[in-house]
């Protein structure tokens, strides 16, 4: 009953979504206000019906509906709860079923919370919303059903991959699936300001916090994937410039240059037609970033599908967004360009400079990325492009991305004195290069350039932004946290939070120690000042699994600091052997241990000593406090505007 309810309410959203995007478009055309707000009942209407098929695939889960085929192949009696709730998304049907609801949710929200902003507008809007859902709908319905059911139910469930067993697997596919279709409120806003031929100051203001919301979400679901192949995976590595995580880069570099975009349009007026073409590749990189994940043409330790005909579909909408965008760009855009002077030591102008930097480091993944496809389709062999090149790329770009971060907030709009620019470069980047130095000397007596650079950069952001906030804090009457305004506070925390991440990164990377050896119990080594002691090896039996758990203590100058439990899993039904890694974690160093095949009467073992790694997603943190603060600073904004135009007073600037 459970998989027939949950087919007819994706029948109804399906339905609803066309009539979201016919009906409104007809009260468009006669101008009529009555038939336009159908709009929002409509999307209202679609949002209810995807939800409830979502939990009636929930459902179906728990409750072990093996007659449902896409259950029985990712589900099994013996699965804990909350692992069944992470399998609803942990295939293609059900992964495709999330990203239609993440859509349904983004929809009914641009109908709740846009009250104010004009009802034409609102409604392409809508529509263009509408039309997406339209066709990951007919997607879902015609090829990635997760409700068929099969025709002989099997006893039992195949079983949850155990790799996705975790926890972390119930958080990391929404939000990241969140950010990924939230460009597309950004997408349909600007597609919205160009059939109405308007690129104003207004479509700017309204797609801004949509957009940062977006980019918080998939920021955070970005450093949960990064953090998850850190202690799932046990490679120990948190990122490896995979197909699947470059597939959410991208739209996560898009979509910060199109936030910064989005404040110079509105301070200037200038680089509208460049704000919008940001939000259209936002948007269809998030897609292109769907199709890698879900078709499986190309291999990933993250993705856990292979069906490329079935994601040839995805491809096919890319090309008819992309399509319909660059005609409409192209028939309404050179009409609306709005010429500024602006001179080099402007703020915008050196805004753009970081949006180019952004563009090119997504073109850089793009290519790096799809290119081994590209060749292995035109029959020329298969290749592999690993981190060497994109570190060899993407290093300089970060660099030069930092440089700016850590002049251009002090720099003014429309122009800025040399000599000013001049002093901030030299006094504080000899300064951050010099302690720089120095630590990398401290932490290991050898020359080591990158680290040096990857250092001074880092500190060069964090200083000239502490400094910032010493500026801004200080009065007459001393230091003042007035001056911090949400606005203000939220720019510091993200670029504040990218330094964190890059020095945690630069650290990490250059100064991680790593041994391998044979153990049994009784036997200890010695790494990075640290004793690791094999006490014993023991089974355990799990709801799902057996194991052989490992235990571990590990000493500090003869005191005990921690005891560690690896274990090397062997799942029944699946038949696949896992390795859980042992981490005990800290601010300041991890200590990572590995178990790896049975050797006689031991274990092969890697110890791994992991300096400042988890300031990696402690910055991931700071960035997202940062786009929350930014949100508050537009809700402030907004709730300023709304009480001038109840009162009839003149415009007031927030507080913000």
């Amino acid at each position: 009953m459970y998989a027939e309810l949950g087919q007819v309410s994706l029948i109804l959203a399906c339905v609803s979504a066309l009539m979201l995007s016919v009906v409104p478009s007809v009260g468009i055309y006669y101008r009529n206000v009555n038939t336009m707000a159908y709009a929002g009942i409509f999307a209202r209407m679609a949002c209810f019906f995807v939800a409830l098929a979502m939990m009636m695939l929930i459902i179906c889960f728990v409750s072990d509906e093996f007659s449902v085929a896409y259950v029985a192949a990712n589900s099994n009696t013996q699965l804990p709860t909350f692992y069944k709730v992470a399998a609803v998304w942990g295939g293609h049907e059900g992964s495709l079923l999330l990203w239609l609801f993440c859509l349904s949710l983004w929809t009914w929200a641009v109908a709740h919370f846009s009250g104010t902003l004009e009802v034409e507008f609102l409604t392409r809007v809508l529509l263009i919303l509408g039309w997406v859902m339209v066709g990951f709908g007919g997607f879902i319905m015609l090829t990635s059903n997760p409700f068929e059911l099969s025709a002989v139910v099997p006893p039992q469930g195949r079983d949850l991959n155990p790799l996705l067993q975790d926890i972390g697997l119930i958080v990391h596919p929404p939000m990241l699936y969140m950010g990924y279709v939230g460009f597309a409120v950004s997408f349909a806003f600007a597609m919205a300001a160009l059939l109405g031929g308007r690129l104003d100051a207004a479509w700017i203001r309204w797609c801004r916090p949509w957009t940062l919301v977006a980019w918080t979400f998939l920021t955070g679901g970005i450093a949960l994937g990064s953090w998850w192949a850190y202690y799932e995976l046990g490679w120990g590595g948190w990122w490896f410039w995979d197909p699947v995580e470059n597939a959410s880069l991208m739209p996560w570099l898009l979509g910060t240059a199109l936030i910064h975009a989005l404040i110079i349009s509105e301070k200037r007026g200038i680089f509208r037609q460049w704000t919008v073409l940001l939000a259209v590749f936002a948007f269809a990189f998030s897609l292109l970033g769907t199709f890698i994940v879900r078709s499986g043409v190309l291999t990933s330790v993250h993705s856990f599908a292979a069906d490329p005909k079935r994601g040839l579909f995805i491809l096919l909408l890319l090309f008819v967004v992309m399509s319909i965008a660059s005609l409409l760009f192209a028939w309404r855009g050179r009409h609306m360009s709005c010429p500024v002077k602006f001179t080099l030591f402007a703020k915008e102008t050196w805004m753009l400079v970081g949006n180019l930097l952004l563009v090119v480091a997504c073109l850089t993944v793009m290519i790096g990325t799809l290119y081994p496809l590209l060749i292995d389709a035109l029959g020329m062999g298969k290749i592999s492009v690993g981190p060497p090149y994109f570190n060899t790329v993407i290093v300089p770009l970060t660099l030069a991305s930092f440089l700016l971060m850590g002049v251009v907030p002090w720099m003014r709009w429309r122009d800025h004195a040399f000599k000013v620019v001049q002093v901030v470069f030299i006094r504080r980047l000899f300064f951050c290069v010099l302690m720089a130095a120095g630590i990398t000397w401290w932490l290991e007596p050898v020359l080591k350039p990158w680290a040096i650079l990857g250092l001074s950069a880092s500190f060069w952001v964090i200083w000239s932004h502490i400094i910032m906030v010493w500026r801004l804090g200080s009065t007459a009457r001393g230091w003042q946290w007035s001056g911090l305004t949400w606005k203000r506070s939220g720019m510091l925390l993200a670029h504040i939070g990218i330094a964190v991440t890059a020095m945690g990164a630069t650290v990490v990377t250059h100064y991680e120690q790593e041994t391998s050896l044979y153990m049994k119990a009784g036997t200890h080594t010695q790494l990075a000042g640290y004793e690791f002691v094999f006490m014993r090896a023991q089974p355990i039996i799990a709801q799902n699994y057996q194991a052989t758990r490992m235990t571990i203590e590990v000493k500090h100058q003869g005191s005990h600091v921690a005891w560690l439990y690896p274990e090397r899993r062997q799942y029944e039904v699946r038949g696949m052997s896992m390795n859980e890694a042992a981490i005990d974690w800290g601010f300041w160093r991890d200590l990572y241990v590995h178990i790896g095949e049975p050797m006689a009467q031991g274990y092969a073992v890697r110890i791994s000593y992991k300096p400042c790694v988890r300031w990696l997603w402690f910055g991931a943190v700071l960035m997202m406090l940062g786009g929350g603060s930014v949100l508050m600073a537009q809700r402030e904004a907004r709730r300023v505007r709304l009480a001038a135009a109840k009162y009839n007073l003149p415009p007031v600037q927030a507080t913000s």
